[in-house]
């Protein structure tokens, strides 16, 4: 190979390396040419229409570590731990597949119903008084509850066959 050929082989892979760098720097800018917008990078999801702050701040941090444009594309949700207390607008978020609320203090599960996907469910550890709203959600497939001690524990006649239910242990003497 001639020196020629290797100058040209080192300055094409010093060029497609740069140019390789330089591409996924890109996402942070607007690209325009002739003042005519070309790309534009996707703008995470700003969370709206959430009354508890501890449930937004968790909704909005997730969106933005895992990039979500849109509330669609959300379908794992993990707030564990976070001082929630309400889960209200939570609703508009019907793509929630999994959903980990261990060790908030939510009382109120109305708002649970309306994800009609939902098919793992974590309340262990809150203040839940009445599980029926989240019992006769018939995509949920995993359910623990474990650790509400105000929990009325339901009869085996509302529990889904296909449902694997993890109860507190007050409602094991039932």
């Amino acid at each position: 190979m001639s020196q020629f050929q290797t100058g040209l082989a080192v300055t094409l892979v010093l060029t497609a390396t740069a140019l390789m760098t330089a591409c996924t720097s890109w996402r942070e800018y607007d690209i325009t040419v002739n003042e005519v917008t070309i790309y534009a990078p996707a703008t995470p999801l700003r969370v709206d229409g959430i009354e508890d702050p501890a449930l937004r701040d968790c909704l909005q941090q997730t969106a933005m570590d895992a990039e979500v444009q849109g509330v669609a594309d959300l379908t794992n949700l993990k707030c564990s731990g976070a001082g929630i207390t309400t889960l209200a607008g939570l609703a508009q978020f019907d793509q929630i597949r999994s959903l980990k609320l261990s060790g908030n203090t939510i009382r109120n599960l109305l708002e649970l119903a309306r994800l009609e996907d939902l098919e793992q469910l974590w309340l262990d550890d809150n203040d839940i008084v009445d599980p029926v709203p989240v019992l006769r959600m018939t995509s949920l497939r995993a359910l623990d509850l474990d650790g509400n001690p105000q929990l009325q524990c339901p009869s085996s006649d509302k529990i889904p066959l296909n449902l694997k239910l993890t109860l507190p242990d007050h409602c094991d003497a039932t």
